[in-house]
């Protein structure tokens, strides 16, 4: 059998080291990009959040696409760094010899200065790859992207916390309007002009929102519109009135009585018509439709029936008032226990013809207390008992400070005996001596009351 010839050795030995030296330069360009590739994937899973919840409506393809084309831009740098320590073929024949111990004759050939030896069935270049310091990089950067494009973002408000608050007033009106909306009791022209009005105060500019000008507007407008809730639920609660005295005294009342009532009835129904709050329309045509005058053919079940409409849709005006604002009511109002008419001493008349001494707020009077709230400033304190005073006895006089007991005596009083004034001719009222002349004759009943609740 012939052996092979020279240049098939040549070329079998070229293509070995060739393949060499590709491993090599691989394992240098890994080396290179595995410290900037976490970097910059740390960086970018950031960026992803962050875009995500700037742009939730963005393509995942697209951010998939930029995120590889940066990969892409990333590896081709560090190849280009890593290139300055590639290997060349002739440099991995020298490799491939050292680990084999080939003694140079693979550098011999290469030079011409001997054939190429035969190639042999095992070549090892005394390279081995490091798998976990290969793989973990790579797996990494992966785990951290995935992360970026996979995990739940809530979108960004751009209305939020940068947009300052607005003005408590606009929150109430609108929330007004909102439960008058819900319960229909009002007619939708109104509503709507309303909260026309109430949005050409918020399409201002923000810097305007609580300027001067801005919060007249806005407290007129509250104003107005609590002025006509008012007068709504009033000629409501006339025209319920005016129809249950109708009803209860349709058989009783005289005919100029009869008129009065229904007077009051028709009064109450052209209020109702003129105001800029109207009532609900249905209610206010079946108000119209009411003929008064024939009350015989007036079912009790049709009277009934307006009566609770009338009083449901007084009741629905008064609750979307937007009463209790002012917080100075809330705590003036107290939680007694009672209810009585405050007198100069604190003591009441109470409303159920009781005594009076409940513990909540009085209702003032002309001739009474102002009524306050014994509650007020909170509960009573019980008095401290203090007990008996004793004296300590100061042993070394030198060491003694103010207020120390120094000595104890039994003594008797020094009572002056003499009379402390001579009588008056045709006083009808003694002088009365020392004490006894401050507490009968200085003090009004009132007082001395006072003084003997003090001292008991």
């Amino acid at each position: 059998m012939s052996s092979p010839p020279a240049s098939s050795n040549r070329d079998q030995w070229l293509a070995l080291s060739k393949r060499v030296s590709r491993q090599v330069n691989l394992a240098w360009w890994l080396e290179t990009l595995s410290a900037p590739l976490l970097i910059a994937a740390l960086i970018g899973a950031a960026g992803l959040l962050v875009v995500r919840r700037g742009f939730p409506h963005a393509e995942p393809s697209i951010l998939v696409a930029s995120v590889g084309g940066i990969v892409v831009l990333l590896g081709l740098a560090c190849w280009a760094w890593a290139a300055r320590k590639f290997e060349r073929p002739e440099q991995s024949l020298v490799r491939i010899e050292a680990a084999m111990g080939l003694r140079n004759s693979l550098s011999a050939a290469s030079a011409g200065v001997a054939p190429w030896p035969a190639p042999m069935a095992r070549i090892d270049a005394g390279l081995a790859w490091q798998w976990p310091r290969l793989v973990v990089p790579p797996l990494g950067a992966l785990a951290l992207l995935a992360a970026g494009m996979l995990i739940p973002m809530t979108a960004r408000s751009f209305n939020g916390s940068n947009a300052p608050e607005q003005p408590q007033a606009w929150k109430q009106l609108s929330a007004e309007l909102d439960q008058l909306t819900k319960e229909e009791v009002v007619d939708e022209k109104y509503l709507e002009e309303t909260r026309r009005k109430l949005e050409e105060l918020k399409s201002q500019e923000e810097e305007q929102w609580f300027s001067h000008s801005s919060l007249e507007a806005t407290d007129s407008l509250k104003k107005a519109h609590r002025a006509e809730a008012e007068r709504l639920e009033r000629e409501l609660g006339r025209a319920e009135k005016a129809l249950g005295d109708l009803e209860k005294n349709a058989d009783s009342a005289n005919p100029a009585e009869k008129n009065r009532m229904m007077e009051e009835f028709d009064q109450a129904l052209q209020g109702l018509q003129n105001g800029a709050m109207k009532p609900n329309p249905a209610l206010l045509e079946q108000m119209k439709q009411l003929d008064l005058k024939d009350m015989a053919n007036i079912t009790p079940e049709q009277m009934q029936q307006l009566r609770e409409n009338l009083k449901k849709n007084a009741e629905a005006m008064k609750g979307g008032q937007g009463k209790g604002e002012d917080w100075s009511d809330e705590l003036l109002a107290g939680d007694g226990e009672g209810e009585g008419e405050g007198q100069g001493d604190g003591e009441g008349e109470g409303k159920d013809g009781g005594d009076g001494d409940g513990d909540g707020p009085g209702q003032g009077g002309v001739n009474r207390g102002p009524g306050h709230d014994p509650k007020l400033l909170g509960a009573q304190k019980d008095r401290a008992e203090t007990g008996k005073l004793t004296g300590l006895e100061a042993k070394d006089l030198s060491k003694a400070t103010p207020g120390d007991l120094l000595e104890l005596q039994d003594g008797e009083h020094d009572v002056d005996k003499s009379q402390s004034a001579a009588s008056q001719g045709g006083a009808t009222d003694a002088t009365g001596k020392g004490g006894d002349r401050v507490w009968r004759d200085s003090l009004d009943p009132a007082e001395q009351r006072t003084l003997k609740r003090f001292f008991e």
